[in-house]
């Protein structure tokens, strides 16, 4: 576990954003508890001509689900200097009911299993976010124009990474494959 520990701590660090910040959230969310896998995602945008950075740590452990997002912002009415803001949430395994992993992939016809994915989306839901996509229901008859109500889905989906080979590079892909499978493996066990 030690090993795990450290290798985070170097990847917090080789994000370059705000790491001592990061690290300090995370043990807090962390309680001591052992870390079985986790993965660092450190996203950049441009707003006009402005720079936003942004990362999450998902951090799992043998009864947890740890989810850290840190921001930046900029000067405002209640803060005369740029600040930062580290956030944490501790999920119980037991409430974490999809792992949704997309994976993407060039040229399909010629993927063999184990070839890397282009890019992985992974979609984690545990019940705090809901959405809703409601459209108006119809009968198939395009005469009709009878209220028939509406029509739609439901879906959970708290978190939503992207992680790329272009953006992110090969090994970031395959971290959030390794974590996805360990997660799904988590909550599977809590099933049984």
């Amino acid at each position: 576990m030690a090993e795990l520990d450290e290798r985070l701590r170097l990847d917090i660090q080789r994000s370059g954003y705000y790491p001592d910040l990061v690290s300090d959230a995370l043990d807090t969310a962390l309680a001591g508890e052992p870390l079985l896998s986790y993965l660092v995602h450190h996203e950049a945008t441009f707003d006009r001509d402005e720079l936003h950075r942004h990362v999450t740590v998902l951090a799992l452990t043998p009864t947890r689900l740890i989810v850290g997002h840190t921001d930046e912002h900029g000067v405002d009415e209640a803060h005369p200097t740029p600040y930062a803001s580290a956030s944490t949430e501790a999920v119980r395994l037991e409430r974490v009911d999809s792992v949704v992993v997309t994976r993407v992939v060039g040229n399909p016809a010629a993927h063999e299993p184990g070839n890397q994915a282009a890019e992985v989306v992974l979609t984690i839901g545990w019940g705090a976010v809901s959405r809703i996509d409601l459209e108006p229901a119809s009968c198939g008859d395009p005469a009709c124009e009878a209220d028939h109500g509406y029509t739609g889905t439901a879906s959970n989906d708290d978190l939503s990474l992207r992680v790329s080979q272009v953006a992110d590079g090969l090994d970031a892909v395959g971290q959030a494959l390794a974590f996805a499978a360990a997660l799904s493996q988590a909550t599977a066990t809590r099933l049984r």
